[in-house]
This record gives structure tokens, C-alpha cells and sequence, in this order.
């Protein structure tokens, strides 16, 4: 697998798919999305350990929405968003599914997770893992860690 850490993200604001593209959750499409994004999350995280952060928490939800990995690197907790996409995906990549109304659910999200924890006062910084599937959807073949994406 490819790995390739890179600087703060740009800002292309482009969705990488349209609304009317839902697949119903429970048919086969829903079910193979939700396992690309089990198998991207999973090499996000393994990628996040290799590279020394410490994960404390994966998938953690609250009626605003989830945060995909929370980690710890050095004193700094970080929120980590992955977005995963398969090779060649019309949807185009995973770096670009991260749009401006992601990263603010993610914040506000963020904002739960740290008041729930009484960690207000800690410093944090949200990343992004951009997971490149191969075209079956089954196995990571690139992971992308963006520091300090938004």
C-alpha cells in the first residue's frame, strides 16, 4: 500500500458526488459503501499507529453526527475525518468528498466530543485521511494523511 503524508489541504469546495446519487441503506449498494468505509478506516488507523499517534477512540457518535478516528499525537488530540474512494471512482477522489459542510459538522461534533470530556482547554487539530480503495472496494492501496486539513 501507498503512503504519502502531505501538508494542510486545499480548499476545492467540490463534493465529490451529487445528492440524487443515495443509494437506499439495506439494499447491496449501502451495504458495500458501508464496508469500503469499515476497510478505509481501518487503514487510516493502522497508517495513524505506524506513524507513532496513539488511537483512543473510532467512530464515536452523538446525535449530532460521528468523528471517524480521534488520536493522540504528542500532547495534541487529533480528529482524524477519512473519506475513502475506489480507483478510478466517477465520484472523483476521497480528498476531494471533504467539502466546507463537512469540515463544520466535524467541528461542531468535535466541539461534543471535547465539552463531554471536560478537555475544552486542549489543543486539537483536525486531519483528514484520504483512502484510495482498489476497484473492487475491498483493499486500501494508498492512504493520504492531510495534517491539519481545516
Amino acid at each position: 500500500m501507498n503512503e504519502r503524508p502531505i501538508g494542510k489541504a486545499g480548499r476545492s469546495g467540490q463534493r465529490g458526488s451529487g445528492s440524487g446519487d443515495a443509494t437506499p441503506a439495506g439494499s447491496p449498494g449501502s451495504d458495500r459503501r458501508r464496508e469500503s468505509g469499515r476497510i478505509g478506516e481501518e487503514a487510516a488507523a493502522a497508517w495513524l499507529e505506524r506513524h507513532g499517534m496513539r488511537l483512543l477512540e473510532r467512530n464515536w457518535r452523538c446525535r449530532m453526527g460521528e468523528l471517524d478516528l480521534i488520536a493522540e499525537d504528542g500532547g495534541t488530540l487529533v480528529i482524524v475525518e477519512v473519506r475513502s474512494a475506489r480507483t478510478g471512482s466517477r465520484y472523483g477522489t476521497a480528498a476531494e468528498a471533504l467539502h466546507g459542510r463537512k469540515q463544520l459538522k466535524v467541528r461542531r461534533v468535535a466541539g461534543v466530543y471535547l465539552q463531554q470530556r471536560g478537555w475544552n482547554g486542549r489543543t486539537i487539530r483536525f486531519d483528514a485521511a484520504a483512502v484510495t480503495l482498489d476497484a473492487s472496494g475491498l483493499r486500501a492501496v494508498e492512504v493520504v494523511h492531510i495534517k491539519n486539513a481545516f
